[in-house]
C-alpha cells in the first residue's frame, strides 16, 4: 500500500505539473494578443469496414482538434474545458475526490448539460494523457460482485466467500485494490441485476466455483476496471451473459472491446480474453423455447444493428459473433435471458449456464 501511495503522489505532481503548463501556454497567448488554442488528440477504437480490411490502432491517436477561440463553436467548450480544469487542479491539490455530477453543479449555469462537462473530462485525460481517475474524478460505482474471491480496498477487508452469494459493491478506487485471492475457475458477467440476483437466489456460487460480477446494464468504470484486474491477476477464463438483443451485445462488446466514448482509455478498460457466452440467436432452438419468448425487433434496433454490424473489429476479431448479429437481423425478433424461465425458475442456473460453459471447453 505503501508502494501505492508513493506512485499516486509522483503522478499527481505529474499531473499539476502539466496543468500549469497548460494554463501557462493560455496566459502567455491572451498576453501577446494571440487567441488561445488547445490540441486535442482524436482516438477511435474502430472505424465502419465492414470487411475488417482497415489498418486500425485504437491505441495511437488517428489525430487533432484544435479547439480555438477563434471559432465561435468553440468558445463554449474553451471556457467549458479551462473551468473543469480548474476544478481538477483544486480537487489533485486538496487531495479530494469528485463525481462528474458534483463538477457539473459547480457551476450549472454554464454548463448546461451533464454532457459537456463529460466531453470536457475526457478532453483532459487526453490532454494530459492520463485516466479519469488520475484526476480524482470518480464514478458512482453501481456494480455488484459476489463468489470465491477476497481482496481489500484502501485497507479494508472484502471476503465474498463468508456469504457466497451476497451482493458486494465493486470497489470504486480500483487501484487500492491489493491482496486478490480466489479459488474460483470462471469470472461470469451477466448484464442485469435481475439475473445477477437470479444466481444469487439459486446458491449458483455455492455449486460453481466462480466469480459473478454485473454491471447493471451499461458498465461503469470502475466495474470495467475492477473485471480487468481480476483477469490479469487471476488468470481466469471470463464469460459474459447477456440479452439477445442489438443493447445486450452493445454491452458485451464495451466489456470486450471498449467504448468509443473512452477511446483513449481503451487499453485499460478492454478485455480482450473475454467469452460471449449468450443469449445467442440460435439458442432459440437449441434450448427449445417457445415462439412466445420471442420479441420483434423495433427499427432502432434493427439500426442500431445494423450500425454495430460495420464494426471493423467485428469481421477481424469474432467473425462468430458478427454471424449471430447477422442471425438476429434476419429473423427480425430477440428475446431476454429470463426467457429460459419458461422451462422452470431454475433453469438458467442449473442447465443453461453450465451446458454453454461445458461447451465452450470442449
Amino acid at each position: 500500500m505503501e508502494g501505492n501511495r508513493s506512485l499516486s503522489s509522483s503522478r499527481t505532481a505529474h499531473l499539476l505539473s502539466k496543468i500549469r503548463e497548460v494554463t501557462k501556454s493560455i496566459l502567455n497567448d491572451l498576453s501577446n494578443g494571440r487567441s488561445p488554442s488547445i490540441a486535442i488528440d482524436t482516438f477511435w477504437n474502430y472505424c465502419r469496414n465492414p470487411n475488417g480490411s482497415c489498418s486500425c490502432e485504437p491505441d495511437f491517436p488517428k489525430g487533432k482538434e484544435i479547439v480555438t477561440l477563434l471559432r465561435e463553436s468553440h468558445v463554449h467548450r474553451l471556457d467549458v474545458l479551462l473551468r473543469v480544469l480548474l476544478i481538477v487542479q483544486q480537487l489533485l491539490q486538496e487531495n479530494r475526490h469528485g463525481s462528474k455530477r458534483d463538477i457539473y453543479y459547480m457551476h450549472p449555469s454554464v454548463f448546461r448539460d451533464q454532457s459537456v462537462v463529460d466531453r470536457a473530462i475526457n478532453d483532459l485525460c487526453i490532454l494530459l494523457g492520463c485516466s479519469r481517475h488520475n484526476l480524482n474524478v470518480v464514478s458512482v460505482g453501481k456494480g455488484l460482485v459476489m463468489g470465491w474471491l477476497r481482496f481489500t480496498e484502501a485497507g479494508a477487508k472484502f471476503d465474498c466467500m463468508n456469504n457466497l452469494n451476497s451482493a458486494q459493491p465493486v470497489p470504486v478506487h480500483v487501484e487500492d485494490v491489493e491482496d486478490i485471492l480466489s479459488v474460483a475457475e470462471y469470472i461470469l458477467v451477466v448484464e442485469k441485476e435481475s439475473v445477477f440476483q437470479r444466481l444469487a437466489n439459486d446458491q449458483f456460487c455455492r455449486a460453481n466455483r466462480c466469480i459473478v460480477i454485473t454491471g447493471r446494464g451499461y458498465p461503469d468504470i470502475p466495474t470495467r476496471r475492477f473485471l480487468r484486474l481480476l483477469i490479469e491477476t487471476l488468470h481466469l477464463p471470463a464469460y459474459c451473459l447477456v440479452d439477445c438483443d442489438p443493447y445486450g451485445f452493445d454491452i458485451l462488446s464495451t466489456y470486450r472491446f471498449g467504448s468509443m466514448q473512452m477511446a483513449y482509455d481503451a487499453k485499460f478498460m478492454r478485455n480482450p480474453e473475454m467469452n460471449w457466452l449468450g443469449a445467442f440467436p440460435s439458442d432459440f432452438e437449441k434450448y427449445s423455447l417457445p415462439t412466445e419468448c420471442l420479441l420483434p425487433l423495433t427499427a432502432e434496433d434493427k439500426r442500431k444493428t445494423e450500425a454495430i454490424l460495420l464494426r471493423c473489429y467485428l469481421q477481424r476479431e469474432a467473425p462468430d459473433w458478427r454471424f449471430e448479429l447477422e442471425l438476429m437481423l434476419h429473423r427480425g425478433v430477440k428475446f431476454e435471458i429470463e426467457a429460459f424461465s419458461v422451462h422452470s425458475l431454475s433453469y438458467l442456473s442449473r442447465d443453461y449456464i453450465p451446458s454453454k460453459i461445458h461447451g465452450l471447453h470442449n
